[in-house]
């Protein structure tokens, strides 16, 4: 055998220390990729609702809030105001901070399509809270009141403090919300079966305490004689409550509809009647939980659309009522 010199030796030792050396940083580059493909690439959760000056609003916004955190992400709460161009900013906002999910509740079935699936194609998931979009497919989740279900309830207890009959009154949420059309097409589904309830005005208050003080103040003007005001939402309730008051109105039924703190007290007072309570805070919570399952896993083990049952709240429950939860 042929022996080998000590510079050939040399030289084929150098050789392979470098080839181990090589395969080391390989095995390592692996690794790194490997760790980061677990790890979300951002903590940030943005959320998005209309004004907090609505309390169901705000509760929203609390539980999302309250659940991020005690799961590890950073917050970032924003504000619409129902509009759709400063949401659509918003949203960009999120892209722009590679945010890890966006918890919405939107400001318009039709209007925000185009942000959703904007945040989609730029990887972050959205899930909406409350209002639905009019489509499938772009949000991950969409987890809603069943406002059917709900307004068919407070339907069914209008009717009953109503006797069956009078006039009546009816205060719409904004237009372009769906769930405003739901609510009315579920109170009318149970009203209209009574031929001695007679509708004397139904008006649009776009969800406002100030405007529907002011659409009932017209209203009664025009008709003295109204035995009740059926609401799509606990804020027109009671800018209506206030309006009858005013104007010295006795024994006016009013029934809301969301499960306000105000309206709690009002009821337990003894002025509006009834409300229709849909879990605002837990929903919000059941979004920011999806969403966490969705980035640690690429799914969420639900439909995208969600429907949760509401409850009737009035002087039998009212005091278990609280921040739109029932103890």
């Amino acid at each position: 055998m042929k022996k080998i010199g000590k510079s050939m030796f040399m030289g084929l030792l150098i050789v392979s220390m470098i080839g181990l050396l090589v395969a080391g940083c390989g095995g390592q580059k692996e690794t790194t990729k490997a760790a980061e493909k677990e790890t979300p690439k951002s903590k940030l959760m943005v959320i998005i609702t209309p004004s907090h000056s609505n309390p169901f609003f705000k509760s929203e916004a609390t539980g999302a809030e309250a659940k991020a955190k005690e799961l590890g992400y950073e917050v970032l709460t924003l504000v619409h105001d129902d509009d759709a161009s400063k949401q659509n900013e918003m949203f960009d906002t999120a892209i722009a901070r590679k945010a890890a999910a966006i918890i919405c509740d939107n400001a318009g079935a039709d209007a925000t399509v185009a942000a959703v699936k904007k945040a989609k194609d730029a990887g972050i998931p959205t899930f909406l809270i409350d209002r639905e979009i009019n489509v499938t497919g772009s949000a991950v989740s969409q987890i809603v009141s069943n406002n059917f279900q709900g307004a068919k309830l407070g339907g069914e207890e209008f009717v009953k403090l109503m006797g069956e009959k009078g006039n009546y009154v009816e205060l719409v949420g904004k237009e372009s919300d769906t769930n405003a059309g739901i609510r009315s097409k579920g109170y009318h589904d149970v009203i209209d079966q009574y031929p001695g309830l007679k509708s004397v005005a139904r008006q649009s208050a776009n969800w406002s305490q100030t405007e529907a003080y002011s659409k009932m103040e017209s209203i009664i003007q025009a008709n003295k004689d109204i035995k009740g005001v059926i609401c799509g939402n606990d804020t027109m309730a009671m800018g209506a409550m206030a309006a009858i008051k005013a104007a010295g109105l006795k024994n006016v039924i009013v029934v809301g509809f969301d499960g306000s703190n105000d309206v709690r007290d009002s009821i337990i007072g003894g002025d509006i009647k009834a409300t229709v309570l849909q879990p605002a805070f837990r929903i919000a919570q059941m979004a920011v939980e999806q969403a966490d399952k969705f980035i640690k896993t690429g799914a969420t083990g639900e439909k995208e659309k969600q429907l949760i049952d509401c409850v009737l709240i009035n002087g039998d429950n009212a005091k278990k009522l609280e921040t739109f939860a029932v103890k």
